[in-house]
This record gives C-alpha cells, sequence and structure tokens, in this order.
C-alpha cells in the first residue's frame, strides 16, 4: 500500500515595494524593412553572430548574453520624420582606446567610416548609422576611473561644452602608433563645441 508524500512549502515574506535598477541593459529590438542589409550590417559592427534566424526574425549576440539584438523584418515601413521624437542612439562601451581604434580601422577597411568622430569630454566616441539611419556609438572612457569620467560632468569645461570637440581618427591613429602618451590622446581638446547630433543624417 502506498503512501502518499506531501511537500511543505515555507512561507515567504510578503513583496514590498522596492526602488530596483536593473542589473544590465540586456538587448534592443530593430523593426526594418532592409532585413539583411541590416542583418549583414550588425553582423560585421558588432563582430556578433547568429542565435537564430527565421527570417522573420534575426537575433544576434556578441557576448554570452542569450540576444544583445534583434531585427524584426516588417515590409514597406518608412524612415521617420527628421523632426519625429524617440531614439536617437544606442552606446557601446570598450576597454581601451586601441581597440576602439581597432574597431575602427577594421571598420573603415571594409567601407565603414564614422559619421561623427567626436571626444565628448567623459568619453572619445566614434558615431555610426547603420542602414536604416540609427545611430551607434562607440566609446571609450576618457579616465582611468568611473568617478573621475563623471567629475567631468561637474567642470566648468563641460558647462560650457557639454557635446564635444571633433577630432579626426586618421590622425589619432596616427599619434597612437607613434607613441603619444593615451593620456594626452583622450584629453578633449581646444576646438569649438558640438551640436548635438541629430537621429538622422
Amino acid at each position: 500500500m502506498g503512501s502518499s508524500v506531501t511537500t511543505a512549502h515555507l512561507q515567504r515574506k510578503p513583496i514590498e515595494p522596492e526602488a530596483v535598477s536593473p542589473d544590465a541593459f540586456a538587448h534592443f529590438v530593430v523593426r526594418t524593412s532592409n532585413f539583411e542589409g541590416m542583418r549583414r550590417w550588425y553582423l560585421t559592427v558588432l563582430n556578433a553572430r547568429v542565435v537564430h534566424d527565421n527570417g522573420q526574425i534575426c537575433f544576434l549576440t556578441y557576448d554570452d548574453e542569450h540576444h544583445r539584438l534583434a531585427l524584426v523584418n516588417v515590409p514597406d515601413l518608412h524612415a521617420p520624420d527628421a523632426e519625429s521624437w524617440g531614439l536617437a542612439h544606442v552606446a557601446y562601451s570598450f576597454r581601451t582606446l586601441r581597440q576602439l581604434l581597432s574597431i575602427y580601422v577594421r571598420l573603415r577597411d571594409q567601407g565603414i567610416l564614422p559619421v561623427r568622430p567626436i571626444n565628448h569630454g567623459p568619453t572619445v566616441s566614434l558615431y555610426y548609422k547603420d542602414p536604416d539611419g540609427t545611430a551607434v556609438e562607440f566609446q571609450v572612457d576618457a579616465f582611468s576611473t568611473k568617478a573621475e569620467a563623471a567629475g567631468f560632468f561637474q567642470t566648468d569645461a563641460f558647462k560650457e561644452n557639454p557635446i564635444g570637440v571633433l577630432f579626426d581618427p586618421e590622425e589619432l591613429v596616427r599619434a597612437y602608433e607613434a607613441g603619444v602618451p593615451e593620456d594626452e590622446l583622450m584629453r578633449r581638446p581646444k576646438g569649438e563645441a558640438e551640436r548635438p547630433m541629430s537621429t538622422r543624417a
């Protein structure tokens, strides 16, 4: 004769409202009518791989996250009006200036050039535009610690110019290879303040 087994559960304390920030940014999703072109571009630019692609939706990743980007194939979409509100750009951080410049050289050699190379002060950044016109920023912190980078936001230099100063990435590559110290290369140069970047070219 069998015996019935019951499992006792320990009661948990009630859920209370709590201000919790995300652990990490997981992914973003893009609707496009240029599915193959967008797929090729992001595979190249992010050095990504396909997790799943059925022709209707494509999941891409570049690390151990199951996906970092999804492309949804929707025919006959039209570009947003230049005066529309919404997402301006997405940004990716890299650990070193050498990595940023290596990515620049790799993409340059494949005909993909930044539309705006700019030293913001806290970061040195290269902005690209995907085939649908969305801006993608690649950046490296210009300071050795996050606290120092955050501190730049409180300086008079940032208050006077919160956008940054344009630079020539080819000149930066040459200076880096010539051995100019990195802290000097990453320091924001004197120059005319830039305006915020438009979402459309």
